[in-house]
C-alpha cells in the first residue's frame, strides 16, 4: 500500500488490538480522523459491546484474524511480551502492505522481536504514547489523555519514510505534539530516568509510610510525589523487569544522590545541603 504525505484516512480501516485504557482512548481519538471503519480486538467481550454501544469502534471482536485481514493500519496497545506475541500468532492474516504500530512502554525488545518476523511487505513503528492515568481500563479512557502529550517513535535502519510519515500523521491527528523519533535502546536508556524511576519513588515512598494513618497530614508535595503508585502493578512489573539494566542504573544514581543528602544532613554540613537542594531547584526550572 502506498502512502501519500497527506494520508486519506476516510479510506482506511484500522484495528487496536487491546481495549484497556490506551487502547480506548486510542479508538476514541481515532474518531476524530474519520476512518472509514475501526475494528477493535479484545478478550473481554462486554468491553466490545460497551465500546459499540458508545459508538467508539465499528465492531469488536475477540478473534483477531476477521479485522486484520481488511487492516490498512493495525495499533497494538497491549503488554510488550503480549504485543510481541500477537504479531507472531496472526502472521498469516495481516494484510498484504499493512502498516503495525504499537504503544509499549519498552521498545528495544519489542521492536527487534517483531522486526525479525515480519513479513516483507508488512512495515512496523514502534510507538510509546507518554500519555495515561494513574487508573487502568476502558471505563477510564478519554481521548483528552493525548492533547498536547509527547509521543516517541523508535524507527530503525530499513523502517520505510512513508511508514514513518503516516505514523506521524497518525499521531497529530490524535492531538499530539509532534512525534520525536529516536533509537529504540536510547528511548529505554531515557525512559528508565523520565518514567520508570518515579515509579519506583512512588511505590517506595508510599511503603514507607507504613501502617499508620497518615492522611491528615497529608499536603501538596506528598501527594504530587505520590501520585503515580496507583499504578497497574502487572504492567509495571513487565516494564520494570523487561528493562532491567537500565533501570538499576538510575536507581543506582537515585539511591547516591540520597546518601549525599543524608550524609550532608547527619553532619549538619548545611553548605552542602544547601547547594544540592539549589542545583536541584535549577534543574527542574530548566523545564
Amino acid at each position: 500500500m502506498d502512502f501519500l504525505e497527506e494520508p486519506d484516512f476516510g479510506s482506511m480501516e484500522i484495528t487496536v488490538v487491546g481495549l484497556g485504557l490506551i487502547g480506548g482512548s486510542f479508538a476514541m481519538a481515532l474518531n476524530k480522523l474519520k476512518p472509514k471503519r475501526i475494528w477493535a480486538v479484545d478478550v473481554n467481550s462486554s468491553v466490545l459491546e460497551q465500546a459499540e454501544k458508545m459508538g467508539v469502534i465499528s465492531k469488536g471482536f475477540t478473534e483477531a484474524s476477521i479485522p486484520l485481514q481488511s487492516s490498512d493500519i493495525v495499533v497494538i496497545c497491549i503488554y510488550p511480551e503480549l504485543a510481541v506475541q500477537f504479531v507472531k500468532d496472526n502472521l498469516a492474516y495481516f494484510k498484504h502492505g499493512a502498516l503495525i504500530t504499537d504503544t509499549a512502554g519498552l521498545k528495544e525488545q519489542v521492536v527487534q522481536e517483531i522486526s525479525s518476523v515480519l513479513r516483507e511487505d508488512l512495515s512496523f513503528v514502534g510507538g510509546h504514547p507518554l500519555a495515561g492515568k494513574e487508573s487502568s481500563g476502558f471505563a477510564y479512557a478519554s481521548e483528552e489523555i493525548f492533547r498536547g502529550a509527547n509521543y516517541l517513535i523508535t524507527p530503525i535502519d530499513g523502517t520505510k519514510n512513508e511508514s514513518l510519515r503516516l505514523v506521524e500523521r497518525l499521531i497529530l491527528g490524535l492531538g499530539c505534539r509532534q512525534p520525536i523519533r529516536m533509537e529504540p535502546h536510547k528511548h529505554d536508556e531515557i525512559i528508565a530516568l523520565t518514567s520508570q524511576l518515579p515509579h519506583v519513588i512512588a511505590a517506595a515512598l508510599m511503603n514507607s509510610s507504613g501502617s499508620g494513618d497518615t492522611g491528615n497530614f497529608v499536603g501538596g508535595s506528598f501527594r504530587d510525589a505520590t501520585r503515580v503508585a496507583r499504578m497497574n502493578a502487572e504492567l509495571w512489573s513487565e516494564l520494570l523487569l523487561e528493562n532491567k539494566d537500565n533501570i538499576l542504573e538510575q536507581i543506582d544514581v537515585f539511591i547516591e544522590n540520597v546518601r549525599m543528602i543524608r550524609t550532608a544532613v547527619a553532619e549538619n554540613d548545611r553548605d552542602s545541603l544547601k547547594e544540592m537542594l539549589e542545583n536541584a531547584g535549577r534543574g527542574r526550572e530548566k523545564f
